[in-house]
């Protein structure tokens, strides 16, 4: 998974990605400050939890995700000054990467608006709305369980505001997408490489923390 930005226009138009998460603070923030020009920065990690009911014991199962945040500028000083381990935080924003060196990057999210409630227990928000386009062909698979998998690879194109450059950037966001039962069969059946969809669904993320996508709506056009 790669991110290519650029200054300059491109021929596609860009596409809605829209992240919304409500979850607990990790960790107290380490709030650092970049020079030229001056500007706050920190990254925060967000726990969410999803509960299913396990058919085979008929019991409710919790599960727990750990969303990397990248926040800057005046949201960092209007929300997270004074925000401690446990606080509630709500985030929205759109997927990005964050470079920690030469070779490696972190799939995260990166925040519009911020907006910190006092600790506590809350009901969880994880919520991703994006338009994007098919990368490869949809592969369809029976689970260990005997559930139908349906994985194919997206890629939005975003138009946002760097801090850091001070100015629009065009980006690619490549990501895999997990789609289940009913609709993993259309998918397979209907889905074609370069085709545009639109998807409703989770941030998941695998055993090696790369980010996906769990799809519960797609529409095809």
């Amino acid at each position: 998974m790669i991110v290519q930005q650029s200054t300059t226009a491109t021929t596609q138009a860009p596409q809605l990605c829209a992240v919304t998460l409500l979850g607990n603070l990790v960790s107290t923030p380490d709030i650092r400050y970049r020079a030229n020009p001056v500007c706050a920065i920190t990254e925060i990690t967000l726990a969410t939890h999803s509960k299913w009911l396990d058919k085979n014991t008929n019991q409710y199962k919790e599960w727990t995700s750990y969303h990397h945040i990248k926040v800057e500028g005046e949201l960092v000083e209007q929300a997270l000054l004074q925000a401690q381990k446990g606080d509630i935080i709500l985030v929205h924003g759109h997927l990005s990467k964050l470079k920690t060196n030469q070779t490696e990057h972190h799939d995260i999210v990166h925040a519009n608006f911020i907006q910190r409630f006092a600790k506590g227990y809350t009901q969880s928000i994880n919520q991703i709305h994006c338009s994007a386009k098919l990368t490869s062909q949809p592969k369809l698979m029976l689970t260990e369980h005997g559930k139908q998998l349906c994985q194919a690879d997206i890629v939005i194109h975003q138009h946002n505001y760097s801090h850091e450059k001070q100015c629009w950037q065009n980006s690619l966001i490549e990501r895999s997408i997990h789609v289940w039962g009913k609709l993993a069969q259309y998918l397979a059946e209907h889905g074609q490489a370069n085709q545009e969809l639109m998807v409703e669904g989770k941030l998941s993320y695998a055993s090696n923390k790369s980010q996906y996508i769990d799809v519960n709506k797609l529409h095809l056009f």
